[in-house]
């Protein structure tokens, strides 16, 4: 199998900084992908950061975008299930948006092929958000400041689902990480990693073979795989075959980023590791056999030295971008 190799799959997105549209992008990453029918414009972000915070979007008024995906917490949950608008848990771990403008599809299973399609997703679930696209329509149309942000966005006030996921898919978007020390370093500033960060990257592209999956400037190449997570249950979890009703695709999962990794725990798509270096212990044991698990999950030699260095250079991942994103002072009346 052709390996993907990390450094050379990233060098050239790491090259300069990106500028997409009017928005631009720390280095390290290339132009965002704003679609043709849903053009970047300061105005739409801005709806769109509004809404993501409001939490009158769901049927109780509180629950909102942010409740799940934490801003403070890389865009991700902090706790292996979140709670929607009846209390009631959650079956997987809430992902992080970070970088999701370059995803090829969304959710865990890759149900959604756009950040626009994903939107209806929890916000009509029960246990999430609780809302009919109907009903959220009518909650916003009776709130009058939001006619003059809506207009400002689209050139009038009215207010349909599609301007709303529009909207929410547009500041979504915005949600970037880059500017990394491995970010410097792959752009010529070789003092941006330390040697056990060097080390660890040299371990993660070569004998732990993890660019396999996490490659690029993304870090992932938005592959779905059966590491055997949760295939010991009773009744595991059929990941991606729910989506394409292939046998095959049981228990498969998408590869997340690694981008801002050592700040988004717990992970895996149930949440069930605390630590990275559990997360570590789980790959070098091969992955829990079952199946349909992976071919390339196999048990390797990692001792603690290696497994430092691995998780510094994880650490190394953390960047810039969307820790600047706070929620509105105020919200429209």
């Amino acid at each position: 199998m052709k390996r993907l190799i990390l450094l050379s799959a990233c060098a050239l997105a790491a090259s300069a900084q990106s500028k997409s549209a009017d928005f631009p992008v720390p280095l390290g990453l290339p132009p965002i992908p704003w679609p043709a029918d849903n053009p970047y414009s300061q105005a739409r972000a801005e709806l769109g950061r509004i809404l993501f915070f409001d939490g009158r979007l769901s049927s109780n008024g509180v629950v909102s975008c942010a409740f799940c995906h934490i801003p403070s917490h890389a865009f991700s949950g902090d706790t292996p299930f979140s709670a929607g608008v009846n209390g009631k848990s959650g079956v997987r771990h809430t992902p992080t948006l970070i970088d999701r403008a370059w995803g090829k599809s969304q959710f865990w299973d890759g149900r959604a092929s756009t950040l626009e399609s994903q939107v209806i997703g929890p916000m009509a679930n029960p246990d999430e958000m609780g809302m009919l696209a109907d009903g959220v329509v009518q909650k916003l149309r009776d709130i009058k400041g939001y006619g003059p942000l809506f207009a400002a966005a689209f050139g009038d006030g009215a207010v349909t689902f599609d301007r709303i996921a529009q909207a929410l898919a547009t500041f979504e978007r915005t949600i970037v990480s880059g500017n990394s020390p491995y970010d410097r370093y792959l752009a010529g500033d070789k003092s941006a990693l330390t040697k056990q960060q060097k080390d660890g990257l040299d371990f993660f592209n070569k004998k732990g073979e993890c660019a396999e999956c996490h490659s690029g400037p993304v870090l992932t190449t938005e592959k779905f795989v059966n590491l055997g997570i949760g295939m010991d249950a009773a009744n595991p979890d059929p990941g991606r075959e729910t989506v394409t009703k292939k046998r095959g695709d049981f228990g498969e999962f998408k590869a997340p980023t690694l981008r801002d990794v050592a700040v988004r725990a717990p992970y895996m798509h149930d949440g069930r590791f605390k630590t990275l270096g559990e997360v570590l212990d789980f790959y070098a044991k091969g992955g829990l056999s079952n199946p349909h698990l992976d071919t390339r999950i196999t048990p390797f030699y990692m001792d603690e030295g290696t497994k430092r260095d691995l998780l510094d250079f994880l650490s190394a991942l953390s960047g810039e971008g969307w820790r600047k994103i706070t929620p509105p002072s105020a919200f429209p009346e």
